[in-house]
């Protein structure tokens, strides 16, 4: 019991606000140094953990 408390506390708290930090993180180095690899990396890791949680994230452009 105590392990799937554990696991549920991960899944609501950590991995969104990890998926938001990295998300910012992304945002702040595109706005210094534009578009680039790291930048991508980043918002392609914060959709990759938006999706763990069942939270669907609007697409940047709209399509996708």
């Amino acid at each position: 019991m105590r392990r799937a408390i554990g696991r549920w506390a991960v899944l609501a708290v950590a991995v969104p606000l990890a998926a938001m930090g990295a998300r910012r993180i992304g945002q702040a180095v595109e706005a210094r140094r534009g578009s680039n690899r790291v930048t991508r990396m980043l918002h392609r890791g914060a959709d990759t953990l938006q999706g763990m949680t069942g939270r669907k994230r609007k697409h940047r452009f709209g399509f996708r």
